[in-house]
């Protein structure tokens, strides 16, 4: 009987502790990926409406790249996920109520990231880019990125800098045709 009663006690324990604690985490964490929450705080509301006027939001594809896809690791990578985004979403609160706005310092800030920004992290949405007809130039670029040797170590942000959060006119960001299309893509539909 004792036996019996230690897996329904489990049982209980997760289904009435466990479960919404875990269900309570999982929401706080997607209610918070969101840019419309990053731009909450108004020392971010630059690098918002930025990354509103940039080519990860108007595109030919009509593909959306929100602050998460770029500024976190990959879902899937639970753990590191969790802790990374845990760990920008203290600073930032903290940054936020002791006076974040008076040192919050765009240019620096974009230096930071830069400096830490991976490959991995842009790969997630471009995995096919060396599929470029056409474009001989750009494909070299990027192979010498992919499969750098010798030692040396090529970012995509060396040539991509101010993709995506520079201070431009939104007219030098709007696309009336789409961009170039890799082969293989109509295929699959997109």
């Amino acid at each position: 009987m004792e036996r019996k009663t230690k897996s329904i006690l489990l049982v209980l324990f997760g289904v009435l502790i466990a479960f919404p604690l875990f269900s309570m985490t999982y929401y706080t964490m997607v209610r918070t990926s969101t840019p419309e929450f990053c731009g909450s705080c108004h020392e971010i509301q630059p690098a918002v409406m930025a990354w509103k006027m940039s080519t990860h939001v108007n595109n030919g594809q009509g593909f959306v790249a929100d602050c998460m896809d770029c500024h976190l690791p990959a879902p899937h990578d639970t753990v590191d996920f969790f802790f990374t985004k845990t760990l920008h979403g203290v600073k930032d609160v903290v940054s936020h109520f002791t006076g974040g706005a008076e040192r919050y310092d765009r240019k620096v800030m974009r230096e930071r990231i830069w400096a830490t920004m991976k490959n991995d992290q842009c790969m997630k949405c471009h995995r096919n880019i060396l599929n470029m007809p056409a474009k001989r130039g750009a494909m070299l670029a990027h192979r010498r990125v992919l499969y750098a040797g010798g030692g040396e170590e090529y970012r995509c942000t060396d040539c991509h800098r101010n993709l995506v959060h520079a201070d431009r006119q939104f007219f030098d960001y709007k696309q009336f045709n789409a961009p170039y299309r890799a082969s293989g893509l109509s295929t699959l539909g997109i």
